[in-house]
């Protein structure tokens, strides 16, 4: 008889590239996320939630770095001759698919904000994850340089009121056109998207690659550390330096910047219609308030996207944190955006301006962390603990008498006989208080309420006189069980 072969059991750990969020994690990001909606929410804007599947169709080629519509995502077939779906890989190209769906319906110009998670199908690396958050606010159906500012001005908000001081950022603008000029200088073809492409990426990588990679991604190409070889454009030596002659020009005056990006685009149209945007856009935030402290004209921003078309920003964090060797690092981008005016044409047939910016959620928490700016972690619920298993409808009672006052609580549901397990699982909670009643304190219509979070901070190396003086256990009416937990919350 031939042996029986084990079913192998499953191996318990996160597919490669993803990553599991447990309670303080969503919490930390939901109370910033809630920071983050109420200012886009003063501006006027309006929540949207699409779906996280879109035709590939839909989608479109603009993911950088691929080749293919459906290179770079999680795509499948519907059947063998069915339509391709993807999960999204940011929340633009859906929207864009929404106002077009929805937009005899929609107001113009149309404003709204969306968060959520995105999937890319690339090669994961130390912080880079396939599945992360994002948070998006756009402005479509308006050609104004007044959308543009305020979506700077905003993310400028956004990132001061979730608590990261002003000084330690940085909200940079440019303009797409004054790169296509420069490359139109540099004798690169409008029609050689590949060679156009790989400088957009090339140029977005500046400040991680430094100018000698980036000059090896201009002309024949880069090996990274692992022994991968991206091609590069193919550039001349004098066509590379034309390209980056334009990413040198900025500097603390904006005038002087702008003047300097006028040189750098020569007699291209294209160029000289970027500098104005960026005229009219720096004039216009000045005007709010936003000065180089908070807002500025930054030539080497130019973000790694193929469907933007005019002004493009970027927020980045100024301060320096420890990488996990030791060494300080500057934080470097958690937003960034610009005008995509092409977008909704490819379903309408019709131009329709837009212009939006995004929040990398997971890099702007992490930021917060590494300045203490996180929210501290909420309470765990007051757990009732169970001396009787024959009461559990008046424990259950109990713990509904609590939240029915809005306090969070739960009743223990594991094995009861050993007491001291439940407190420990209360401590793993977090849990402010325990709530405990046996048959003597039933009888007598009361409960004993044990302040965990003070019994913790007079074991950490309290006097006598602390402990006679403070009671982290206290016997209270069932009657007045609420107010004694509030007051204790409260404390």
């Amino acid at each position: 008889m031939a042996p029986k072969h084990k079913t192998r059991r499953p191996r318990a750990e996160t597919p490669r590239g993803f990553r599991d969020h447990l309670g303080a994690d969503v919490t930390e990001r939901a109370a910033m996320l809630d920071a983050v909606a109420e200012v886009y929410r003063l501006h006027g804007f309006d929540p949207l939630e699409t779906s996280a599947v879109e035709t590939v169709e839909a989608l479109g080629k603009f993911l950088p770095d691929v080749d293919r519509p459906n290179e770079g995502v999680f795509a499948w077939q519907e059947g063998e001759d069915g339509d391709w779906l993807a999960l999204r890989y940011d929340l633009t190209a859906p929207l864009a698919r929404v106002y077009a769906q929805h937009r005899n319906d929609l107001p113009t110009p149309y404003r709204r904000y969306a968060m959520g998670p995105v999937w890319r199908n690339e090669k994961p690396g130390p912080g880079r994850y396939r599945q992360f958050y994002q948070c998006d606010a756009d402005t479509v159906g308006t050609a104004s340089p007044a959308a543009d500012a305020e979506l700077c001005a905003m993310v400028s908000d956004a990132l001061e009121r979730v608590g990261i001081a002003r000084g330690d950022y940085a909200v940079r603008v440019n303009d797409r056109r004054v790169l296509n000029g420069a490359m139109e200088v540099a004798g690169i073809p409008e029609d050689d998207a590949r060679a156009r492409g790989i400088v957009l990426r090339a140029i977005d990588k500046l400040d991680r690659l430094g100018e000698h990679g980036v000059r090896a991604l201009l002309g024949r190409g880069r090996e990274d550390e692992s022994g991968d070889f991206t091609a590069g454009a193919g550039l001349s030596d004098d066509q590379q330096a034309a390209v980056l002659a334009f990413t040198t020009a900025g500097g603390d005056d904006a005038a002087a910047t702008l003047g300097r990006l006028r040189d750098a685009v020569g007699a291209s149209a294209t160029g000289a219609e970027g500098v104005d945007a960026l005229e009219r856009i720096g004039a216009l935030l000045d005007g709010l308030g936003y000065g180089p402290d908070r807002v500025a004209i930054d030539p080497s921003v130019v973000r790694g996207l193929g469907y933007y078309t005019g002004p493009v920003f970027e927020a980045e964090l100024t301060f320096e944190t420890l990488d996990d060797k030791g060494r300080p690092q500057r934080f470097g981008s958690v937003a960034g955006g610009g005008r995509y005016d092409d977008l909704v044409k490819r379903f309408t047939g019709q131009a329709v301006p837009a212009t939006g910016i995004s929040l990398g959620v997971d890099r702007l928490l992490a930021a917060l962390r590494a300045r203490g700016g996180a929210s501290e972690a909420a309470p765990g619920p007051v757990v009732v603990t169970v001396m009787d298993r024959d009461r559990m409808p008046e424990y259950l009672a109990l713990g509904a008498r609590l939240r029915a006052a809005g306090i969070r609580a739960e009743v223990y549901l594991g094995n009861p006989k050993n007491f001291g397990n439940q407190l420990k699982y209360a401590d793993r909670r977090g849990s402010p208080a325990a709530v405990i009643q046996g048959s003597d304190e039933a009888a007598r219509g009361v409960v004993q309420v044990k302040d965990l979070a003070l019994g913790a901070e007079l074991a950490e190396g309290a006097s006598l006189d602390e402990w006679k003086s403070h009671e982290a256990q206290t016997e209270v009416p069932v009657d007045g069980l609420v107010a004694h937990v509030r007051a204790l919350l409260a404390r």
